[in-house]
């Protein structure tokens, strides 16, 4: 899915491309940094320049992911930009993942956490305008993502169009595509045409509808409650049992 979004810009890239990952002293930027850093996202052959943010308390944490990175001797990888200072973090940029935000904590949904990101992606957007290339891609992974993109993107306008600024809420997708999958029995593989409706936590909707196995109709109540709520309440389990929200 990364590589499809960023498709356009790893095919007009000539030469190396400058990639903004927000939060990478937390769990999930250490998880994505080496996918992006192999090329698995902008490809087997495209050198890259790392940026990464993070807040001032997470600075030595963040020095400590650099080691990493220079410890792994990535080919690709140019060089690292690591700070806690937007304006360097953003400048000119070609691609941003927005991983940085409030962490949720158990007992927590993803709504709860909208008054503290809201400052966060007022400012980021911001720094999108002020400082990163025009044709800049965004990806937004911190939650709530979808209403972290939408601030983002305003904030952000008119410089970078809302059109380069997408929510990635895939996560929700497969947690339906695995469950489906449970209930039948069979492979995730073989589920296709699964939708997720709605924002995120208990506003989102898992639509079945569609859905099939092996390209074939499934049959199965898509408004079962039980089967809403999983979906719904799984980002809520996993926290509950790990104590640490998802990050793989």
């Amino acid at each position: 899915m990364l590589e499809a979004i960023f498709f356009s810009l790893i095919m007009s890239s000539s030469n190396v491309v400058r990639v903004l990952i927000t939060g990478a002293a937390g769990q999930i930027g250490y998880s994505l940094i080496p996918i992006v850093a192999r090329g698995d996202v902008f490809g087997r052959e495209q050198s890259i320049i790392l940026h990464l943010l993070d807040i001032p308390p997470m600075q030595t944490v963040l020095d400590g992911v650099v080691m990493e990175i220079n410890d792994c001797a990535f080919p690709l990888v140019q060089s690292v930009v690591a700070t806690t200072d937007e304006a360097e973090a953003f400048k000119d940029i070609d691609a941003a993942f927005l991983v940085g935000s409030m962490p949720r904590r158990e007992g927590m949904e993803r709504k709860d956490l909208l008054a503290a990101n809201v400052k966060i992606f007022a400012s980021q957007g911001r720094a999108l305008a002020n400082h990163s290339k025009s044709d800049v891609k965004v990806l937004v992974v911190g939650n709530p993502a979808n209403t972290n993109a939408l601030i983002a993107a305003k904030f952000a306008a008119p410089k970078i169009p809302a059109r380069n600024i997408t929510a990635m809420t895939r996560l929700d997708q497969n947690r339906a595509q695995y469950q489906l999958a449970a209930r039948h029995g069979c492979q995730v593989s073989r589920i296709k045409r699964v939708i997720i409706w709605g924002n995120h936590s208990s506003t989102q909707f898992p639509d079945i509808s569609n859905a099939t196995m092996d390209g074939q109709p499934i049959k199965f109540d898509g408004h079962d409650e039980k089967f809403i709520q999983t979906i719904q309440k799984r980002g809520a389990a996993v926290i509950a049992a790990r104590k640490l929200s998802s990050a793989m």
